[in-house]
């Protein structure tokens, strides 16, 4: 998009008082013009229709048709870049959150929770800066191209597996983990970009698209095989040099940070790590992922035609951690080809080690 043409917004959200909030915080920033408003889900359907916004922000908890049925209407016949904004404390808002994903939207952010209005400006740039990023993005992708995956390394199995995402991850994910199966001889560990608030309906979200058991992981936890572990809120997930879950606090940066996830696997676990980098702004996950093939692990990047942005594993790419890119469609199957164990073979723990 050119940046001497204003991005268009449609604000979608049935509180007139957060419609006048949002309006006002996102026109202080020169490139948007918010060029029309609804206060239910048909009344965003016709807007979006006749206005042709580069972006929409979507409430979820909506009069007639909610969040995600609206989404699912504009994304068939309007299609739009769209933004979820919702409150976060509410578990209904945030459930619907990853069904809006699903459906097609782009990001999810939790509405502010401020006590001045120095923090109420702050989250306005926040959200400004998100739009601007989100103007770029393709509306629609590309359908991803039938080709196998890239071969695992010869003598390659792995005891563990990282992926990283930010954003479209949810939706990925939810691809990639609903076609692994229960008894997945290894742990995953999974670094998604994601406001806080909103992990723990990302793991309900998931543990019902998949036979995995999805979960939150615990500081000094030991994987175990057939789980999936995210962070805490506000947390960057690693193993230490044991093998065992450990949380941080970020500190600035992507959060939770793939890089930090996918090195500590290549240190831990050497070339019986693997890792991945799916859709994504930004680099987040390329060094670790190098690392990991440095050590002589698994490693993947998700393909362009299938990646709702081609930022992060276009970074992997061009910084050599993996050859070429995978379809998302392919990616469980890569996964399960480089975890394969012959059966009578135990589940091995780090460089080896039996756990």
């Amino acid at each position: 998009m050119s940046p001497k043409k204003p991005i268009r917004v449609l604000v979608v959200d049935d509180s007139p008082t957060m419609a006048n909030t949002l309006t006002a915080l996102l026109t202080e920033e020169p490139r948007i013009e918010v060029v029309g408003r609804a206060a239910d889900g048909n009344r965003a359907v016709q807007l979006a229709r006749l206005l042709r916004p580069d972006v929409i922000t979507m409430d979820l908890l909506l009069p007639g048709l909610d969040g995600p049925a609206a989404i699912a209407h504009i994304m068939s016949q309007a299609p739009a870049r769209i933004l979820v904004v919702s409150a976060v404390a509410e578990q209904r808002g945030v459930d619907l959150g990853f069904q809006a994903m699903s459906a097609g939207a782009l990001e999810l952010i939790g509405k502010p929770n401020v006590t001045n209005a120095e923090e109420l400006r702050r989250w306005g740039r926040e959200l400004a800066h998100s739009v601007c990023l989100m103007a770029e993005v393709p509306v629609i992708s590309r359908r991803p191209r039938a080709v196998p995956p890239p071969p695992v390394p010869t003598g390659a199995r792995v005891d563990v597996f990282g992926l990283v995402a930010s954003t479209g991850g949810p939706p990925a994910l939810a691809e990639v983990l609903s076609k692994l199966p229960r008894d997945l001889p290894v742990p995953m560990l999974v670094a998604q970009h994601i406001t806080v608030g909103f992990t723990q309906g990302m793991v309900r979200w998931l543990s019902q698209v998949c036979e995995l058991q999805v979960g939150v992981a615990r500081d000094g936890e030991r994987l175990e095989p057939g789980r999936v572990y995210f962070p805490l809120d506000g947390h960057d997930l690693l193993v230490d040099s044991v093998g065992m879950a450990r949380l941080q606090r970020s500190h600035g940066g992507p959060c939770p940070n793939g890089d930090v996830l996918l090195s500590s696997l290549a240190m831990a676990y050497g070339r019986r790590s693997g890792g991945g980098v799916l859709t994504g702004m930004g680099e987040d996950g390329a060094r670790g992922l190098l690392a990991i093939r440095q050590a002589g692990g698994v490693t993947l990047a998700q393909d362009e035609a299938s990646s709702v942005v081609y930022g992060m594993p276009r970074a992997a790419v061009e910084l050599k951690a993996t050859d070429g890119g995978t379809p998302l469609s392919l990616v469980a199957d890569l996964i399960l080809q480089s975890c394969q164990r012959p059966s009578f073979r135990p589940a091995r723990g780090p460089e080896g080690g039996a756990r």
